[in-house]
């Protein structure tokens, strides 16, 4: 009996480590096909020229120069749109946090009579949406067009955001804080201030992250409503024009210094636009696991 015992446990001891096994290669596989895309680009962005134009960079530089990256500090051009998407990206995550705690907080108290009525009407664009052609039309009413707060004030606001705000504070702050608060004599404001937001940092840095990433990567509204005033386009935007480049050579703008190869740029720029966010996500790192799960149950 003892040594059939032992036998369905040394079995099933074995096939665990084998799932284990399996479950940790295809992690590992998953890992590598997100990983090496981007290894290869910044091996092309550090390449010589001759090396990329004869397909013999994969993963490690041939040829170790820092000529693109010297051809993109020269150019003012793609130093301006740097500089525009920083200013957007700040902007636009302080705002979209401003409005989403403001909007958050009272939703997920129950003195807010008719609270599920303006979930409903906060929640009812993530659903349905008028498209780009109604928005397209409100900038141009609005005359934001070739502004920055054309790529500010439209997509501020996130209903998804708002949820997953209104779940954490729901779930993740007593009431018994805020009813010792309001005895000291405190408003709501108070509270938000001294009690709400100390206590709601994870889920805050979670969703600033959120909302920087989003706006760092996105390009197609800078697309629509930046026609005119070239000196308002983010580095994106930049990135996108650089991309549909399908000339043998590519002359930066105010710069007369041309490529042999645009490949050998746009992996140059690729990496310069990304650096930020790959410098900043490290410190909101400790945060970011446990802000996604506060918000991601509901008690």
């Amino acid at each position: 009996m003892k040594a059939s015992t032992g036998t369905i446990a040394m079995h099933n001891k074995q096939r665990f480590d084998i799932w284990d096994v399996v479950i940790r290669l295809v992690i590992i596989l998953v890992s590598l096909a997100c990983l090496l895309p981007f290894v290869h680009v910044i091996a092309k962005s550090f390449s010589a020229d001759a090396f990329v134009i004869a397909n013999k960079v994969t993963l490690w530089p041939r040829g170790f120069t820092f000529g693109a990256y010297e051809k993109i500090f020269q150019d003012k051009s793609i130093l301006r749109s740097l500089y525009i998407s920083i200013i957007v990206t700040a902007l636009f995550t302080i705002l979209g946090m401003i409005i989403t705690i403001f909007a958050a907080y009272p939703l997920s108290r129950g003195q807010l009579k008719g609270r599920s009525l303006f979930t409903l009407i906060f929640l009812f664009p993530m659903l349905f949406s008028g498209g780009i052609i109604p928005e397209y039309m409100l900038i141009n009413n609005l005359g934001m067009m070739d502004t920055l707060w054309a790529l500010i004030l439209p997509l501020a606001f996130s209903s998804f955001n708002l949820l997953i705000m209104k779940t954490s504070l729901q779930s993740g702050i007593p009431i018994s804080l805020e009813e010792a608060a309001r005895i000291d004599g405190a408003n709501h404001f108070r509270i938000l201030w001294s009690v709400v937001l100390p206590l709601s940092k994870p889920i805050m840095a979670t969703l600033s992250l959120f909302y920087a990433a989003g706006r760092w990567n996105a390009y197609q509204d800078s697309l629509f409503y930046i026609k005119q005033n070239v000196d308002l386009r983010p580095l994106q935007l930049k990135l996108y024009y650089l991309v549909i480049q399908s000339t043998e050579s590519f002359q930066l703008e105010a710069s007369s210094v041309a490529l042999s190869n645009p490949e050998v740029l746009k992996a140059s720029c690729v990496v310069f636009a990304t650096l930020p966010i790959l410098c900043i996500y490290p410190f909101i790192q400790k945060y970011f696991v446990q802000g996604t799960m506060l918000g991601a149950v509901k008690e």
